[in-house]
């Protein structure tokens, strides 16, 4: 990845059509859009690989250890698996972002986001689900609804957090970029319609071939997301007056 000594000043004379200048210039569009796409992709495979094997380790090893110390042996575990995942996503869309804005404070960013944001949705959503199970009755499918849509917004919203800490390493190459902050958030809608629309169309397969589908429909679906929504947002940012332009552009 490219750091900060990679981007030089422009020149006084440049500054005038500074304004005009996005972040991913015209000519360069599609290819980046392709490139994002794919490593999003790539990322998410990767990463989900990597996390779940490391997760079935820490839980080969649980059983050697005290009862006292399973349950945060779990937690950390889930921690750093996730952890994991987000690092090699996170470097992989890096590695395609790194000629126009810092590759490194990206990964960190989308790191650090990743894991508040997946804590911040899991707290929600097994709180919800306490309530749920609180209640001293049988739920009827109104109430399953409610309770299935208010987990869904909590994870949504969650989103907001690593929009945030996105936001906070493109405010220096782009001009205004404050929208992004949400832009997480409107992947994570669009990612639950579509698991809702892919759940209704496995009614129309086999029953044996139902799992399946849906797994690897929801992990292709979730990764195309990821990668469409903010590749074509970052094409429509402006260069900041003040950044710096990576001399290739």
């Amino acid at each position: 990845m490219h750091t900060e000594s990679n981007y030089s000043p422009l020149p006084p004379s440049s500054r005038i059509s500074q304004s005009q200048k996005y972040v991913i210039v015209r000519s360069q569009r599609r290819i980046f859009f392709l490139k994002f796409l794919l490593m999003t992709l790539v990322g998410w495979i990767v990463g989900g690989i990597a996390s779940l094997a490391l997760e079935k380790t820490f839980l080969q090893l649980l059983p050697g250890l005290a009862p006292e110390y399973q349950e945060n042996w779990l937690i950390w575990s889930k921690y750093i698996s996730t952890g994991i995942f987000a690092l090699i996503f996170g470097a992989d869309q890096g590695l395609v972002v790194c000629k126009y804005i810092s590759g490194w404070w990206w990964m960190l960013a989308t790191t650090v986001g990743w894991l508040i944001s997946n804590h911040v949705s899991t707290t929600w959503i097994e709180y919800i689900e306490t309530i749920a199970a609180s209640l001293e009755k049988t739920l009827s499918p109104t109430d399953t609804f409610m309770f299935a849509m208010i987990s869904t917004v909590a994870y949504i919203l969650s989103g907001i957090w690593l929009g945030l800490c996105q936001w906070l390493v493109l405010r220096n190459y782009a001009h205004n970029p404050w929208r992004w902050i949400f832009l997480p958030s409107f992947s994570f809608l669009c990612i639950s319609v579509s698991l809702i629309i892919l759940a209704q169309l496995q009614d129309f397969l086999p029953i044996l071939g139902q799992g399946r589908f849906q797994y690897f429909g929801e992990q292709i679906l979730t990764a195309l997301m990821l990668g469409v929504i903010p590749s074509i947002a970052l094409c429509t940012f402006r260069v900041k007056s003040n950044s710096r332009e990576y001399t290739s552009n």
